[in-house]
């Protein structure tokens, strides 16, 4: 039995702290993790400031994402000294999460990391990054062509994209509220910037003119909206996100008369077998290098009022929370 430091939030509505407990206070589970890192998403900050109800159970502790080293395992496919990630799959929201010391997981909801990716550069690119390469994998599924469009591109999600879409040759716009951020973009591989404001109204008529091949969509709410009416024929939009919102109000047309598919991106039920390709992928096409200048490193101890900074917007790219 091990003592450590988690962070625990005992209800809704209630602030999270740091406790020490043991690890025989860990809910049940197969293999037992000793995390190094941790990050922060957009639902972890909702979850964290109570500004969402993304906890199902309480107490509860946060953190969609961890990565480690395992530390004992009661399961044939993991063994001690194992470097694993986990992402989704109830994590920080009906299971304990990865702003703690330890974490006791199945073993289902783990993968080793890919080499030649680390525990560090696993959650640099985290749910965020996963999402990113499961919006790639719909685009090569449905055979995109032409110019693209991320949404949201100055954040998490959006970073990771606008990365992986130009380096596997596609002509990348991104879309953002931060006209600060166009050289960062453009360092991203972004061929065009563009104000969020250029898609935020409802399109005027069902059918706009043709502009996109395949959108990557962190946004939804009326954006989803317009650029559903400028797809090409076949296009297809990948959403992951409602920044704007949860409705949508449009017509069928976009789907009748151009052939549109509307995907979701679903990260946390992703199915295994696609998870792993999406993480192989991943390895394959970025490197820490690649990951450093969209990322920063901060202590699990400032989770609360970095959870207020990307909800305020005024954080870009990726953080990743050392835990240990």
């Amino acid at each position: 039995m091990s003592t450590f430091r988690a962070f625990v939030i005992p209800s809704f509505g209630t602030p999270g702290s740091f406790v020490d407990l043991h690890t025989d206070d860990l809910p049940a589970g197969e293999v037992l993790v000793r995390l190094t890192y941790s990050s922060l998403n957009y639902k972890d900050a909702l979850g964290v400031t109570s500004k969402g109800k993304v906890l199902r159970t309480y107490p509860m502790v946060p953190g969609i994402d961890l990565a480690g080293v395992v530390e004992a395992s009661s399961s044939p496919d993991l063994s001690p000294g194992d470097v694993v990630l986990g992402t989704g799959t109830g994590l920080g929201e009906t299971r304990w999460g990865g702003y703690a010391e330890f974490a006791r997981c199945d073993a289902a909801n783990l993968l080793r990391i890919p080499a030649p990716l680390d525990d560090w550069s696993a959650m640099a690119l985290g749910t965020a990054g996963f999402t990113a390469m499961l919006g790639v994998l719909a685009f090569e599924d449905h055979e995109v062509s032409g110019k693209v469009l991320v949404t949201g591109a100055a954040g998490g999600v959006g970073s990771v994209a606008v990365l992986l879409l130009s380096r596997l040759g596609y002509e990348v716009t991104a879309s953002t509220g931060r006209p600060e951020e166009r050289d960062y973009l453009k360092s991203l591989g972004a061929s065009e910037i563009i104000h969020r404001s250029e898609l935020s109204d409802p399109p005027a008529k069902p059918l706009l003119s043709e502009r996109w091949g395949g959108v990557i969509d962190t946004v939804g709410g009326s954006t989803l909206a317009h650029v559903l009416a400028e797809m090409t024929y076949s296009g297809c939009i990948a959403a992951c996100g409602m920044a704007a919102g949860g409705d949508l109000s449009t017509t069928v047309m976009p789907f009748i008369l151009r052939g549109v598919t509307l995907t979701g991106l679903n990260s946390s039920a992703c199915p295994r077998p696609r998870r792993e390709r999406a993480w192989e992928r991943l390895a394959s096409l970025v490197t820490r290098a690649d990951l450093e200048p969209i990322t920063v490193t901060r202590e699990l101890a400032n989770v609360v009022d970095l959870s207020e900074e990307i909800l305020a917007g005024r954080i870009r790219g990726r953080t990743v929370l050392k835990v240990s």
